[in-house]
């Protein structure tokens, strides 16, 4: 294992950044046996790499400066360095290892727009110089389907929140597809988000039949676990959309001010799985971050629970 070629590869933030970055990372790791990536991330996200030898996790601390990056990722002696964050922190770390003559190789996030996140991260691998991975297109494509039915319902996700208001669905909305599931004995719904968002989701739990909520009850890798048991999961342009694709489950995404084209789409989901309606001021935002210029939110009110009940019926039906 020391005699590897080391690379590091960082990437602190976002949740749905880092579980984009999953499977390609998977993927390098199985084409170069030699060589050790050392993965710097979040550590609540680190059971996303679990069971591939060639991938040490490092989990990095929040509010670090560069200097104090750079302090405790060069003990691990990188031979080069993958930048696939690429903000002023990062930016300083990559400066620092240039300083100490370990070459860089940093993301170009702002050329080609709407090229998919994972291949600006593949990319940044083939400038590493590994081996190139010729089919990863046609691996990118084979869309993930639902699995052989095994019981007598369907186990469905849904995770109703996201980090910005322009992508989140309206909750009455998905309150009323809530409903609809729960009306046919067909389906078992598990709701999923963050211990902050418990609240609405146990309450939902306890008002419909068949409906269990993960909100802030369990570790991620529990949750990831939890996951990797549904049928499929109706998700927003979100970081759970990202983590049900790492676990190879289909996904419903709702959009809103944001857009698939803009390249943050979950890996091998099939793009007629999105739901979305086309208005002249869609999208309006990379992130999502910004006010709607109507008050509005037209874009995600044009969703009816009905039209997302019927996505799901036609995908598992």
């Amino acid at each position: 294992m020391n005699n590897k070629k080391k690379i590091l590869v960082i990437r602190l933030s976002a949740l749905g950044d880092v579980a984009i970055l999953a499977p390609v990372l998977k993927l390098r790791a199985a084409h170069c046996s030699d060589v050790l990536f050392l993965l710097a991330a979040p550590p609540r996200l680190q059971p996303l790499f679990q069971g591939v030898d060639n991938i040490q996790f490092v989990p990095t601390l929040k509010k670090q400066s560069s200097r104090q990056l750079f302090s405790s990722l060069s003990s691990f002696r990188p031979d080069l360095v993958a930048d696939m964050h690429h903000v002023n922190r990062v930016i300083g770390v990559d400066w620092l290892f240039r300083l100490h003559g370990v070459p860089v190789r940093a993301i170009r996030k702002h050329s080609c727009p709407g090229r998919p996140s994972w291949l600006r991260y593949n990319d940044v691998f083939d400038r590493c110089g590994l081996p190139i991975i010729e089919d990863i297109h046609s691996i990118a494509t084979d869309y993930w389907t639902p699995k052989t039915k095994i019981r007598d319902y369907y186990n469905i996700g849904l995770a109703p929140f996201a980090q910005h208001q322009g992508k989140i669905w309206p909750l009455d909305m998905m309150e009323q597809l809530l409903q609809l599931l729960c009306n046919d004995d067909h389906y078992r719904v598990f709701l999923f988000g963050s211990k902050e968002e418990g609240a609405t989701l146990d309450s939902w739990a306890a008002r419909y039949p068949h409906t269990v909520s993960f909100a802030g009850k369990s570790s991620f890798e529990e949750e990831l676990n939890q996951i990797s048991q549904l049928d499929l999961m109706v998700s927003m342009d979100s970081a759970n959309m990202h983590f049900a694709s790492c676990m190879g489950i289909p996904v419903v995404s709702l959009w809103g001010a944001t857009h698939p084209c803009r390249g943050f789409y979950g890996w091998r989901q099939n793009p007629n799985w999105a739901v979305q309606y086309d208005f002249s001021c869609r999208p309006c935002s990379k992130y999502g971050n910004k006010p709607c210029k109507y008050g509005d939110y037209r874009c995600l009110h044009a969703i009816s629970p009905q039209v997302v009940y019927e996505k799901i019926e036609s995908i598992l039906n």
